[in-house]
């Protein structure tokens, strides 16, 4: 039995799972307040480093940290499916590019924005806040040309970085919108939300999102 450590709220976690979603794996989710030190402590001992998600495999034994790692793992185990990853070696790659895209490029800046937001007036970032906006902007253009001719994040398959994408435009769009600058991108945005693996993921997460920081 798998055991996935996660925050309804988290980007990262809900990469995570919309695999488990798409693999159709059964799995158990064990709800971690990072701000609670009883729920924190548990993590902890799965994962010293304290960073969500987190996967157990009860059965073999294996943690499984990185959100990353853990759809790989996935695709691994899942036989009823497509895999995630693409197997042939150029596609691969690809789909490893355009998943270090959205986590890097999309995420990272987004959340550096939304931490700044919560911070003490004193304590914020203004200039940092401002090259977190740069580097999203550089990379809607650049996202948004890829997806002029994509159905999804490589082609025509959904894998691994649709997985990435889809929590990282989704927070994005609400940080810094993009809907009227960059239609390709916002059209491919709306095809991940309809998309049942992530609308069941939204869904789950819609009584957690009021605590998302407005601006």
């Amino acid at each position: 039995m798998l055991t996935l450590y996660y925050h309804p709220l988290s980007s990262f976690c809900w990469k995570a799972l919309i695999a488990l979603y798409e693999h159709e794996i059964a799995f158990t989710p064990e709800l971690i307040d990072l701000g609670d030190p009883a729920s924190r402590g548990v993590l902890e001992q799965v994962w010293p480093i304290a960073k969500f998600p987190v996967l157990r495999d009860g059965t073999t034994g294996l943690t499984i940290p990185e959100s990353s790692v853990i759809i790989e793992y996935l695709d691994t185990i899942a036989t009823a499916h497509a895999p995630l990853v693409d197997k042939e070696t150029d596609a691969a790659l690809q789909t490893r590019l355009w998943d270090r895209f959205y986590d890097q490029y999309i995420q990272v800046p987004m959340q550096k924005i939304v931490a700044d937001r919560i911070r003490a007036e004193d304590a914020r970032d203004a200039q940092g806040v401002a090259e977190a906006r740069a580097l999203l902007a550089k990379a809607f253009d650049l996202a948004n040309s890829a997806m002029t001719h994509r159905r999804w994040a490589t082609g025509d398959r959904f894998g691994l970085a649709d997985c990435a994408a889809a929590p990282a435009l989704y927070y994005a769009n609400r940080v810094q919108p993009f809907g009227s600058s960059h239609p390709s991108l916002a059209a491919y945005l709306d095809r991940l939300s309809v998309r049942p693996s992530f609308a069941r993921v939204l869904e789950e997460a819609a009584p957690y999102l009021h605590m998302f920081p407005a601006a």
